[in-house]
């Protein structure tokens, strides 16, 4: 029997929704919303955000952003000729801090936001003992920063969460498949971009619906892949 080619996908952009009320709250990310929305009354002038990749951290950052009006870069784009400004302008973010940091600089950043009464948001994959930091002193202010974890999500949110992301791409699937995919999936948002992603990617290509059965060969595929 001849074999259909497969159609090359048209990979188009799609927006992800990063306002509050696009935010899913579950058990696991709770307490990092309510510490983001207690802004500007921190325990500390230094929050650090933990969680693994894909638990929302950047939506959060967002959240802050509009709330406080702060200026959001990159850790490792920190120099110490920019902190002045960075906290002249108001509250600062700093994502990713687990790709390296500027120690000097994040230190007089942090003694900069503190003087001034402002507010210094860290965001990372890990806590900044894995960071491999030196300066005693950077050492020492992180210490009294507040920690906020982002744990792994229930299957609540992890089946919200994949509602949202097939929404974001306009695709609207059956409930059994999100179903399916929540209890055999590794229990992780990132992961769960990864599969929708791999499930658009998937449909597109062989011109069908995602199904239980598409969804089982991607994720097999994926598992595999992981290895």
């Amino acid at each position: 029997m001849a074999e259909f080619p497969r159609q090359l996908p048209l990979i188009l952009p799609h927006e992800q929704a990063l306002g509050r009320d696009d935010y899913l709250v579950g058990e696991a990310n709770r307490a990092a919303l309510e510490m983001i929305e207690s802004w500007p009354a921190w325990p500390a002038p230094v929050t650090i955000l933990a969680g693994p990749v894909g638990s929302g951290k950047t939506h959060l950052v967002e959240i802050w952003r509009r709330l406080s009006g702060a200026t959001v870069l990159e850790a490792r784009e920190l120099t110490e000729d920019a902190v002045d400004r960075l906290v002249a302008a108001g509250p600062v973010a700093l994502e990713n801090a687990h790709r390296g940091v500027n120690e000097t600089a994040l230190f007089h950043l942090i003694n900069a936001a503190r003087q001034a009464g402002s507010s210094l948001l860290i965001t990372s994959r890990t806590w900044p003992q894995a960071w491999n930091l030196t300066l005693p002193d950077l050492i020492s202010r992180l210490r009294a920063a507040t920690p906020v974890e982002i744990p792994e999500p229930d299957d609540d949110l992890l089946r919200r969460v994949l509602v949202k992301l097939f929404a974001d791409r306009q695709i609207m699937t059956d409930p059994s498949v999100v179903d399916y995919l929540v209890v055999r999936m590794e229990r992780s948002l990132g992961v769960a971009g990864q599969v929708v992603e791999a499930l658009d990617a998937e449909a597109l290509a062989g011109g069908c619906r995602i199904s239980r059965s598409l969804a089982a060969r991607v994720l097999e595929r994926l598992e595999g892949g992981a290895d």
